[in-house]
């Protein structure tokens, strides 16, 4: 499915958050228990569109962009948080009467989930978390490399004045390196992930919400031990070739968590659920089946 027809098979909600009433990009599609996907940074839903239609004729399927992604509203004028954005979950499974869901999450969206283990180790959380499934994130704050675009454009005053610089090359560019070498994108999808990135005036917000780097080093000890003490089932499907978090945080992640399950895919990058949905579908199913 392209970018198009994943738009168009979903809607923009309007969720009422503290900071405002947003509108929010929503999909829900399949039948069988809850099962949430939450994406990374910079992309979009769009990238489980190739792992959910795998799975939804055995789960209810949630995706939505988060607040200043894909096609949710980006509001320039706004301090983005992962705390935000897991508030804007919880008020997404109330919108739609969400009880009970497995959770799973990639790059940004894992450091959402370890926001709402948190929560719920502080008995915080409203719904119940069945298990959680992480793809390619920096679970490790110390451990993470994220590209030099992204430190420079994390950067309060360099950042503002780099995204304005920013275009479609250097963005494909930027996205493909993080790909292997065997599971490159097309021209015709890095299109579609840009113009999902630029899109209500995108790029200008991307500095805000790249502030969450910061936010992983600040938090790290609250957000690695509720990973770590989590009282649920816990999985990583993991790009062991990500040059950014792969196999080294996988296998950090592995000695602290002993019961910890791990389907390592030894010739895939950082986006495991587009390099090989295939196999992310199989192992996102077994957890949850």
């Amino acid at each position: 499915m392209d970018a198009e027809g994943w738009l168009a098979s979903g809607e923009r909600v309007e969720i009422q958050l503290p900071s405002g009433a947003w509108d929010i990009f929503v999909r829900a599609s399949g039948s069988g228990p809850w099962l949430t996907l939450l994406h990374g940074f910079p992309t979009s839903s769009w990238d489980w569109a190739r792992v959910a239609r795998r799975l939804e004729p055995s789960f209810r399927v949630l995706a939505f962009d988060f607040l200043g992604f894909g096609n949710s509203d980006k509001p320039r004028r706004h301090e983005y948080s992962i705390a935000e954005q897991a508030d804007l979950t919880e008020e997404i499974w109330r919108r739609l009467g969400i009880n009970e869901t497995g959770l799973v999450g990639h790059d940004y969206g894992a450091t959402v989930v370890q926001e709402l283990l948190a929560r719920i180790e502080e008995r915080k959380l409203e719904a119940l978390v069945k298990g959680i499934v992480l793809l390619n994130a920096g679970l490790y704050a110390e451990l993470a490399r994220p590209l030099l675009i992204q430190r420079v454009l994390a950067a309060p005053l360099a950042g503002r004045l780099l995204a304005r610089l920013v275009t479609e090359r250097t963005f494909s560019r930027s996205l493909s390196s993080v790909f292997s070498s065997g599971h490159q994108p097309t021209t015709a999808e890095l299109q579609q992930h840009w113009q999902l990135v630029r899109g209500r005036d995108g790029v200008a917000v991307t500095p805000k919400l790249l502030r969450y780097l910061a936010e992983r080093r600040a938090n790290a000890p609250r957000w690695e031990g509720a990973l770590e003490r989590a009282a649920l089932p816990r999985r990583l499907v993991w790009g062991m070739a990500d040059p950014r978090s792969g196999a080294r945080i996988a296998e950090q992640a592995r000695q602290r968590i002993p019961d910890l399950g791990v389907v390592a895919l030894d010739d895939v990058g950082h986006y495991p659920q587009l390099e090989a949905p295939e196999h992310v579908a199989t192992a996102i199913e077994a957890a949850f089946i």
